[in-house]
């Protein structure tokens, strides 16, 4: 199989936590989202409009974070089970991975967007970026309440929800005032020892001092 991704995605993070937590050997296929050209041409070939994207071992390509973990899942046992075998139980994870998508991740997401522009001396939207802020710390308000009877979030064992939460914490603490949420804190620490992240924050700062630098290392 490989996975095409981008290390500073955070969707491509979510995979990558999915991939070290199953034990699943992938080649690693890392899309420089700043060359259109080699973007325009694995979006074309697999039919898709973003990372990450896997090539699964059928030579079919299947798109969208969530969907290719569960394939990942379904496809061995060994490792973490990621989507619970109790129905119950995986709607649950299911919905709690959609909510931080659709209400923490792609509001990260603007905000970085804004924050760049500031930063590239363009006129900014103040009020809507404080209006995105404080979706997302009410989110992480709301979350921070979940943890406090949950070990992760959708209980004692670590599933696709926390897959997809892990990246957001990392980014929502350089941006967000998250010193009240003391469950949350809990879990970033619990988090942090985790050792599927850290192997993507390895590949994360490596990338980071690559584009800091100007230097790329060889694919």
């Amino acid at each position: 199989m490989e996975l095409y991704y981008y290390p500073l995605s955070r969707y491509s993070q979510k995979v990558l936590i999915a991939c070290y937590e199953k034990q699943i050997n992938f080649y690693p296929r890392v899309v420089n989202l700043h060359d259109p050209i080699a973007r325009r041409e694995i979006y074309r070939e697999a039919q898709a409009q973003s990372l990450p994207i896997l090539k699964c071992q059928q030579n079919n390509y299947l798109p969208e974070s969530s969907i290719i973990i569960e394939y990942l899942d379904q496809l061995t046992s060994q490792g973490s089970q990621l989507l619970p075998k109790d129905e119950q139980l995986k709607l649950e994870v299911r919905l709690y991975d959609r909510l931080i998508d659709n209400h923490l991740n792609n509001p990260l997401y603007e905000i970085e967007q804004i924050e760049q522009a500031s930063q590239n001396n363009h006129t900014i939207n103040q009020l809507e970026l404080k209006k995105m802020q404080n979706a997302c710390v009410k989110f992480l308000a709301q979350l921070d309440t979940r943890l406090s009877e949950h070990f992760w979030v959708c209980g004692d064992s670590f599933t696709l929800a926390d897959c997809a939460l892990i990246p957001c914490i990392a980014y929502a603490r350089q941006t967000l005032e998250l010193f009240e949420f003391d469950n949350l804190n809990r879990y970033w620490q619990q988090a942090e020892l985790r050792g599927s992240w850290m192997l993507v924050k390895e590949e994360i700062e490596i990338r980071e001092t690559e584009l800091s630098s100007g230097l790329r290392s060889i694919p």
